[in-house]
């Protein structure tokens, strides 16, 4: 089953780093949805990905460390004020 992406929000990778998904795209040769999403360190690249992929589950026999379920996992991120 395919998660919906929050638009405009900040995912952890299962490695570690943050991204912030721009919007959602589709490959004009494949016709599959993908994912646009900006690094949240160094340079703050874009970055593509199908969806199938960005909405995996962590492969726990590649990854058995891994501590969060999927690929890339949405934060709740509060407001300070």
């Amino acid at each position: 089953m395919m998660r919906d992406i929050k638009i405009k929000g900040i995912y952890r990778h299962f490695k570690g780093d943050y991204y912030l998904v721009e919007d959602m795209a589709r490959d004009s040769e494949t016709g599959e949805d993908c994912v646009i999403y900006r690094e949240l360190y160094g340079e703050g690249r874009l970055w593509v990905r199908p969806l199938s992929c960005f909405s995996d589950e962590v492969d726990k026999n590649k990854y058995p460390g891994a501590n969060q379920k999927y690929r890339f996992q949405l934060q709740e991120i509060k407001s300070v004020k």
